[in-house]
């Protein structure tokens, strides 16, 4: 008898936006990454922590959606210079 053995799927990342409610799940500062982990568990992370996990959690197999352009300051030419 042939037993079939599920093969784990990548999580599914939730594509709403985060916002100024969303926390860091490690030292509270707002949040710009989601980890949705192979288990279905969602962790929030500030810039900062993102970038020093990040190596760790998609070696874990956790879906990233990552919003951390948000914190590029964008400069527009305007001086007429």
């Amino acid at each position: 008898m042939d037993t079939l053995t599920p093969t784990p799927s990548a999580p599914a990342i939730d594509d709403a936006p985060l916002t100024a409610s969303d926390r860091c799940d490690r030292c509270g500062a707002q949040a710009y990454l989601r980890a949705v982990m192979p288990t279905g568990t969602a962790l929030l992370f500030c810039g900062h922590h993102g970038n020093a996990h990040r190596p760790s959690l998609l070696v874990a197999g956790a879906a990233l959606h990552d919003e951390t352009e948000k914190l590029t300051i964008r400069r527009e030419s305007g001086f007429g210079g």
